[in-house]
Parts: C-alpha cells; sequence; structure tokens
C-alpha cells in the first residue's frame, strides 16, 4: 500500500448500523475470530477497517448464496 491510499477507519456504532449485529454480539465474533479485529487508534479508543468489514459483508454474502443452491 502506498501512503496515497488512506484507510477509512469506522467506529463502533457505524459497525453495528452496517452489520446489524449488537456491540456485544460483534466483540464476542472479534474474540472467536469470525469478524475483523479492531484497530487501537487511541489509548481507548478502537476502530475497524472499512474494507475489512466490507470484506467480512461479502463473505457472508457468498456463504449465503452458496447454501441457497
Amino acid at each position: 500500500m502506498n501512503m496515497n491510499e488512506m484507510k477509512l477507519f469506522i467506529r463502533m456504532p457505524e459497525v453495528v448500523r452496517v452489520t446489524g449485529k449488537s456491540r456485544s454480539t460483534i466483540l464476542r465474533a472479534v474474540k472467536a475470530k469470525t469478524f475483523p479485529a479492531p484497530i487501537h487508534i487511541g489509548p481507548q479508543a478502537i476502530a475497524w477497517d472499512s474494507a475489512e468489514v466490507a470484506k467480512w459483508q461479502m463473505d457472508r454474502i457468498a456463504e449465503s448464496r452458496k447454501a441457497d443452491e
């Protein structure tokens, strides 16, 4: 990745909104390694790489479509 490729970090409220999952469900999935790990952006602040969350969403869609076949 070069310096011109900026990452978009999203905080927990946005992760909850875009996934439709609760905060506790997201944290359990992170612990189980079934959801992208957050990035520490400060002493008490975490965020997610929006591209990693989008990939997780696409993987869920692909799994769902495969199960429907």
